[in-house]
């Protein structure tokens, strides 16, 4: 056959799916994958109203749910302010940036601010995860964040203040397996490197100091130890946590954050002995499903995971490194010079929503992924999104394959959902961004992360990413 009759032939058998998949209904059989795009129904890129468990790993150790949509308990059934959370996550980014262009862990001119109400908090598209707190235990529902190294929660009776919550606010005179931690205690000495703040002393006890997003957003407390409930049969005792006497700032409705970050004071050390310094994740493909967290070694579901080395872009860094090697649009990689990305390197974190790359990397990703839009109208830019289309008129999307490229080496084609970020069918914009230059460190967001079981083996200094890890 010739290669004219082949690419006629291709292109008939690609119609008469679209034709089919109008009268699909389930829009995830009328996903067509080719080599270089993806045809997909429009509806399919927007969550449902109502909230859809995923029986992906249904025995994992924990729920995950994104924190704006209809399966967290935050939920209240009004729409996403995608304004708000879009600021939210610039704000977290500088923060990152900022956190690793200090290397003073004393306190900053700025703590006599810390009754100032923040703007924008830890992160907009966060996702939650329910955990269990003392003995007896008591249900709390934690931001899960591998950038923060503290895992903290409010605490009865708050010295100071406390943030509305959707739970009650724990109390520890009614668990019998508190205490809290002293000054002289070596923990209360690694407090420093997780928090970037001095502890201080209260009566002998520990007391701890964090920040996040804008630097006002912030919790202070009793660092304490008590017993940690992820599953009927996993509890760790003597875990040190954060109970907060004085929270502010742009948190609302969770109780606090689980810490997984590279540190002495996270979860991932507290629990080494246990799960040997490794968990997996997958974030699902919309807001309106669950995902999943779990802890140790070949806990995941996938069988398609590759790893690339964790790196360090800092010495004292918190957050996990990855080194990508380039970017590929429609299986063409991207004249990126090598230096675009070492510059000042990448972390992946599962509380930045949107991927933010170089500016030069970006300018040849969005002239790439242009020309086979084109045939889509564009909209009007949207927040940080600069390259939108109206597909208001349309049944159905094609979009190229968008690939990242990591050092080991491997490739990951992103999801569908990790290419295109939609407001309303009208404004539907490519779901990356620019940083203000190529000396600004880049972040793999969650959004690039989502249908992927993201498996972190610290102990191996590797972090995997396996497809369709959660539907």
């Amino acid at each position: 056959m010739a290669a004219s009759s082949r690419s006629s032939f291709l292109i008939e058998i690609l119609l008469c799916v679209s034709l089919l998949c109008l009268l699909c209904s389930n829009e995830k059989a009328c996903v067509v994958h080719g080599a270089d795009e993806i045809t997909l129904p429009v509806s399919s890129l927007f969550p449902s109203p109502d909230c859809k468990a995923s029986t992906s790993n249904a025995n994992s150790t924990l729920k995950l749910v994104h924190k704006l949509g209809p399966c967290s308990p935050l939920f209240n059934g009004e729409p996403m302010n995608h304004t708000q959370f879009l600021l939210e996550d610039i704000a977290r980014a500088k923060w990152i940036r900022s956190k690793l262009s200090s290397t003073d862990t004393a306190d900053s001119p700025k703590d006599s601010a810390v009754s100032v109400p923040a703007k924008y908090g830890p992160g907009g598209g966060s996702y939650l995860v329910t955990i269990g707190l003392g003995t007896p235990k008591k249900d709390l529902t934690l931001l899960f964040d591998t950038g923060s190294a503290l895992t903290w929660t409010q605490c009865e009776p708050y010295i100071v203040s406390c943030y509305t919550q959707t739970e009650p606010i724990f109390d520890p005179s009614q668990s019998s397996s508190y205490g809290n931690i002293s000054c002289s205690s070596p923990s209360c000495s690694q407090l420093p490197s997780g928090t970037g703040h001095q502890p201080r002393c209260s009566d002998l006890t520990c007391v701890y100091k964090s920040r996040y997003g804008d630097q006002e957003s912030f919790t202070i407390g009793f660092f304490a130890a008590e017993t940690l409930t992820l599953s009927p049969t996993d509890a760790i005792s003597g875990f040190e946590f954060g109970c907060g006497q004085n929270n502010g700032g742009r948190f609302t409705g969770f109780a606090g954050l689980l810490g997984l970050a590279r540190n002495r004071i996270s979860l991932l050390e507290q629990s080494a002995a246990k799960y040997g310094r490794s968990f997996s994740y997958c974030l699902p493909p919309l807001i309106s499903s669950t995902g999943y967290l779990t802890f140790g070694k070949g806990s995941g579901t996938s069988t398609s995971v590759r790893f690339t080395p964790i790196s360090t872009v800092s010495q004292s860094s918190i957050f996990y490194g990855i080194d990508i090697i380039g970017i590929s649009v429609g299986g063409k990689p991207l004249p990126i010079p090598s230096t675009a990305f070492s510059n000042a390197g990448t972390i992946i974190d599962s509380g930045t929503t949107v991927t933010q790359l170089p500016l030069t990397a970006y300018s040849a990703l969005r002239s790439a992924f242009q020309q086979p839009m084109s045939k889509y109208k564009m909209s009007a830019p949207a927040s940080r999104f600069d390259t939108c289309y109206d597909l208001s008129g349309s049944t159905m999307v094609t979009v190229p394959v968008i690939t990242f490229s990591f050092n080991g080496p491997i490739d990951v084609n992103l999801d569908p959902g990790g290419v295109l970020f939609p407001f309303n069918p009208s404004k539907v914009c490519l779901a990356l961004a620019p940083s203000s230059d190529d000396t600004d460190l880049s972040i793999y967001g969650n959004i690039q992360q989502r249908s992927f079981e993201v498996v972190y083996d610290v102990a191996g200094g590797r972090i995997g990413f396996g497809a369709k890890g959660c539907s």
